[in-house]
């Protein structure tokens, strides 16, 4: 199965990515002579793993029959000092809510994603750590 993208120069630094007709815009800082348009292409790195660990996690505990109330992640990269500034670690930290949540059943969605079914994380752990931690909020 291939995938395929479509990534066009706007002006500046802000590029367009066509993802199966769906439009976002890259940019860079200011600093930089960027316009800030978009987020940049690295920190979107984490938005792909969130959102690819994240789906996972949501389908498994479904299927668990646990009431979760919100869910959220926050991940940090830990970037190299020079170029080109590779993340070097990444942390993922899953925070959940919901009357009755099973520690031991979002442990398991969360291992089970992380270890066998999330692409993106399967793709940085071959190039960096990735670790990951669990709150009930």
């Amino acid at each position: 199965m291939k995938s395929k993208v479509k990534v066009s120069w706007i002006d500046g630094m802000a590029f367009e990515a066509d993802v199966n007709n769906h439009k976002m815009i890259f940019d860079a800082d200011e600093s930089v002579g960027g316009q800030d348009r978009g987020p940049r292409p690295k920190a979107f790195v984490l938005g792909s793993l969130g959102g690819c660990t994240g789906m996972d996690v949501v389908a498994m505990l479904k299927k668990m029959k646990q009431e979760v109330a919100s869910f959220h992640m926050e991940i940090e990269g830990d970037a190299s000092e020079d170029h080109p500034k590779v993340f070097t670690h990444v942390h993922v930290k899953y925070i959940f809510s919901g009357s009755d949540l099973d520690m031991e059943k979002l442990k398991k969605a969360v291992d089970l994603s992380q270890d066998k079914y999330c692409s993106v994380s399967a793709m940085l752990k071959k190039a960096m750590e990735v670790s990951y931690s669990i709150e009930i909020i």
